[in-house]
């Protein structure tokens, strides 16, 4: 029997971010609703632990989207996957930009 690996994710450094990919991570309501659940949760949140109406793999595709516009990290911690805001990062990059962006009316 094959041992099952975990798949490894790549993160793009804080200089490799760039306004462009963030803004358009950020433009889809799905994903935007991520990022708030993340910023109102101020701690992680597992893959499964997402508050939305898609489907796994629409998910995962989501997830994809914003961990390679720099906007979220990951951690495996078993067979779950937990997932943090890059806040930090976005607020030194691009000061008020998640503050504002967060700040909109839904």
């Amino acid at each position: 029997m094959a041992a099952t690996t975990t798949p490894q994710y790549v993160y793009p450094g804080q200089d490799e971010i760039r306004i462009e990919a963030v803004l358009s991570a950020l433009a889809d309501p799905v994903r935007l609703d991520m990022v708030r659940q993340l910023a109102e949760a101020g701690t992680e949140i597992s893959c499964s632990g997402f508050d939305v109406a898609v489907t796994k793999s629409t998910l995962t595709h989501h997830l994809r989207t914003l961990r390679e516009a720099g906007v979220i990290m990951g951690r495996q911690q078993g067979t779950a996957r937990y997932n943090s805001l890059r806040r930090k990062d976005l607020d030194e990059l691009f000061p008020g930009l998640l503050q504002g962006v967060l700040a909109a009316r839904r």
